[in-house]
């Protein structure tokens, strides 16, 4: 789990550290503004769900960068990326988005077009540390994303539900009240695979990475990349690409 400690400061903090991204948008010309921005979220397996994204968008022929760490990411990586991103003349820029660097407000006042949610995991926190790092993850969702892509079977999503994106928001899961719903599972020593369904229609992805998360993970890259409008079968070859 990434580092949840000391995820919010002062009035006078916040508005400095805004005032400091509003300076790297504008010495870079404001790049993000020409590209589709897909941000992830959530204690774990933000980078694995980040990868297949962006494998995906591969596979459909979409030119996409992808910035993927579990750990904090400073504002000035982040729009220098960016920059580099606009540079690169792409379409979609994946990234992972940390509590502690939406604490910091690097991602204020970025156009998200995609946030995502891969799961919230409070054991190891105190209630009030737990509190605040839920208060951290909504800041995403509360910056108007077009697609908002949330975990249906995680304990929190109640306090998750409410966020809506302006054009589509979409919930996966095994759970029978999600949108992508996860109908089957298997695991095996090399690999992990899932049977997906969507509308009426059922597909399955496999991925080298193990372990029970992965399903889940495989479901959120599915999810948002639905919303995208990519077939299943693309979806599936992303997915299958990627090697960690």
């Amino acid at each position: 789990m990434e580092n949840t400690a000391k995820l919010s400061g002062g009035p006078k903090r916040l508005s400095l550290a805004r005032a400091k991204v509003k300076l790297l948008a504008s010495y870079y010309g404001h790049p993000a503004r020409d590209l589709r921005l897909i941000c992830i979220t959530g204690s774990t397996g933000k980078s694995t769900v980040a990868h297949y994204v962006h494998e995906i968008l591969k596979a459909a022929s979409q030119p996409a960068a992808i910035l993927a760490s579990d750990q904090t990411i400073k504002a000035t990586t982040l729009h220098k990326f960016l920059n580099d991103a606009w540079k690169a003349k792409v379409t979609y820029a994946v990234i992972t988005a940390p509590a502690t660097a939406l604490a910091k407000e690097a991602f204020y006042g970025l156009p998200i077009y995609a946030a995502a949610l891969t799961d919230f995991v409070p054991s190891s926190l105190t209630d009030a540390d737990a509190k605040a790092y839920l208060e951290t993850k909504e800041t995403l969702f509360r910056m108007n994303p077009e697609v908002v892509v949330l975990n249906r079977d995680d304990a929190h999503y109640p306090d998750f539900s409410q966020f809506r994106g302006t054009a589509e928001t979409l919930t996966y899961g095994a759970s029978s009240d999600s949108d992508l719903k996860i109908v089957g599972s298997k695991l095996y020593r090399k690999g992990t695979e899932a049977e997906l369904s969507f509308a009426g229609r059922e597909w399955t992805v496999a991925s080298f990475q193990t372990g029970e998360p992965t399903v889940s993970y495989m479901a959120c890259a599915a999810a948002i990349t639905t919303a995208l409008n990519i077939s299943p079968n693309t979806i599936a070859e992303g997915i299958a690409n990627y090697e960690s």
